[in-house]
């Protein structure tokens, strides 16, 4: 590599224009020539928390009978194909799936908190913790993991953390049983006492990781105008390509494209929205789609631009909202989600809630793909990154928080072993993996995490 300037590009290198600013991706002129790549970038793992309600068909006695969700085998020769997971068969080299952990501080602890689980159990997920029932300004519940990484290793990047959802948000005040909807509307705490609003707009996303920069004034007039963002930074584009060699510029060139693409994206779905045409969630901001299979999507995009540029480290990624009756064409199954999940153990009825659980994991390998195809180095964002998917329900029917749902993917630098399937032994609760899981993240000073016993072991011998 041979940088043309002889001189060495800052990783924080920005293309500034009229109410845009776009963050480059990792080019080799960042590196000093003769240098080694990972001694001279900081290059954290990548962290994503992604939390999906209403548990799985598979934590119930005949779903885990079929293993709906959890394979059969524990160690490393378990069958995905029965499984919600199934579609992870490509990436099972660096799947890592842990079964029947409970998320008890999600249970009821009084008797005014019993029927409460729908509106406190997303608050448990990544703080491990039990929520104060109020439906006051006087939320208490825990720091979130994913905060507790930023904290330490997400603070020299333009955005710490970024918090994505897709259903609805935003409601003020009590939701049911006595809690605040910010315990259903969020997943993310920066302390006990602060969740962290959650972006559904792609389009606010969007203009968040690429719209800042300039005043007011140009970024309202940006975002009037049918124009890219690109066409604001032609002349700061072309003076940068002209100081990169070959290389550098192809991948800036793919790089740029993909914002490119991203934004008609977006600009086509604000486009659709406004038009007059009724919508499915007439509700919804005009850069949300209908489709939940195309919000998904765009959020995944979203996320991986976002690592490739550095724009942050961290997102916790809401999929769903508790109590949801949405329906998703896509999986093939017409019922509501919330009535799906209360199957009344009837075994044709849980089985369509595992296929509406196979939809929803089946999207996950989309952004795993986006991951894999975006090169830093001599590696590429996935082997860099570790995704958490789970929910802190087990068998919605009954609105208990045993057997969980939960499964980590990508190489985290190497730190997690990948192709493995662990039992949890009665009664281990999911905070014990997550305290593990921030070990792999370079925490290894955190000695406990909400309800915590003890870190897990993955080693095969854990069930």
């Amino acid at each position: 590599m041979e940088f043309i300037t002889g001189k060495h590009l800052s990783r924080r290198t920005f293309l500034r224009g009229a109410g845009a600013t776009v963050a480059l991706p990792l080019l080799d002129a960042m590196v000093p020539a003769g240098r080694l790549w990972a001694r001279e970038v900081a290059d954290p793992t990548r962290l994503v928390c992604i939390e999906m309600v209403h548990g799985s068909a598979g934590s119930s006695g005949f779903g885990a009978a079929q293993n709906y969700w959890s394979p059969a085998a524990t160690g490393r020769g378990f069958d995905l194909s029965p499984t919600a997971l199934s579609s992870l068969e490509p990436y099972r080299d660096l799947l890592t799936i842990i079964s029947d952990t409970d998320v008890e501080p999600a249970e009821a602890r009084q008797p005014k908190e019993i029927g409460g689980d729908h509106f406190r159990s997303s608050a448990t997920f990544l703080t491990q913790a039990h929520p104060k029932q109020t439906e006051s300004s006087d939320v208490f519940v825990g720091t979130s993991m994913d905060q507790l990484y930023a904290n330490r290793f997400g603070q020299d990047t333009p955005i710490p953390s970024m918090q994505l959802c897709i259903e609805n948000v935003d409601q003020a005040g009590g939701c049911a049983y006595g809690y605040a909807c910010v315990y259903t509307d969020t997943i993310s705490w920066s302390s006990p006492t602060q969740p962290l609003p959650m972006i559904r707009d792609p389009r606010v996303a969007f203009d968040q990781l690429f719209g800042a920069g300039g005043t007011p004034e140009a970024r309202a007039a940006r975002q009037r105008s049918s124009a890219s963002i690109l066409d604001f930074l032609t002349g700061e584009v072309a003076s940068l390509k002209g100081r990169l060699d070959p290389s550098d510029r192809q991948r800036m060139d793919r790089y740029l494209e993909n914002v490119r693409e991203i934004e008609r994206r977006i600009q086509r779905v604000v486009a659709r929205n406004e038009s007059g045409e009724n919508r499915d969630l007439p509700e919804a901001p005009a850069g949300v789609p209908d489709s939940f299979d195309e919000h998904v999507k765009l959020m995944f995009d979203l996320q991986a631009l976002a690592f490739q540029a550095d724009m942050t480290r961290v997102f916790s990624f809401k999929m769903g909202r508790d109590a949801s009756g949405r329906v998703y064409p896509e999986s093939g199954i017409d019922n509501g989600f919330h009535p799906a999940s209360h199957h009344g153990d009837n075994e044709n009825n849980i089985t369509d809630f595992a296929q509406i659980n196979r939809y929803h994991v089946g999207l996950v390998p989309y952004f795993l793909d986006r991951l894999k195809a975006s090169m830093e180095g001599d590696t590429h964002l996935l082997d860099k990154t570790m995704i958490v998917y789970g929910s802190p329900m087990g068998d919605p029917n009954v609105h208990n928080h045993k057997r969980c749902p939960l499964f980590v993917v990508g190489g985290a630098h190497g730190r997690m072993e990948g192709n493995l399937h662990l039992r949890a032994a009665p009664g281990t609760p999911m905070a014990n993996v997550m305290l593990s899981l921030m070990h792999r993240l370079g925490m290894d000073d955190v000695t406990s995490f909400g309800n915590s016993t003890g870190a897990f072991s993955f080693a095969e011998t854990a069930d």
